[in-house]
């Protein structure tokens, strides 16, 4: 999956950080690549956790906040910007990927080639 992100990222030409979140948000892998700024990883991981603890993209939160700016202080321990991706294997979340440093439509696709991998 990190090798499809990378692969994604550099074929586009975009510096992002790549985390990917097992199902309680806990790292597993981190990369960030050469001229990404540093706070991109932060950002990559909470987007990776929100999607992996809601079991929804991240830009469902982003969107939901738009309709109902209340809803920003609903208790996400995460990032609520588009960009994370639920990872779900046989029905059942088993972590997320999370991306930032570009655009967060980019960012998102950039996830998503790594889900397309998961298969």
């Amino acid at each position: 999956m990190m090798a499809a992100c990378i692969a994604e990222a550099q074929k586009n030409k975009w510096a992002v950080a790549i985390a990917i979140v097992d199902d309680s948000g806990a790292a597993l892998l981190l990369e960030r690549l050469d001229g990404c700024g540093a706070i991109a990883s932060t950002v990559a991981m909470g987007k990776a956790q929100t999607a992996a603890l809601t079991k929804r993209p991240s830009k469902f939160f982003e969107d939901r906040i738009k309709e109902r700016p209340g809803f920003v202080t609903f208790p996400t321990p995460g990032v609520m910007f588009q960009g994370g991706l639920p990872l779900v294997h046989q029905g059942e979340c088993v972590g997320a990927i999370g991306v930032s440093g570009v655009q967060s439509h980019e960012d998102e696709a950039v996830a998503q080639a790594g889900v397309t991998a998961l298969g």
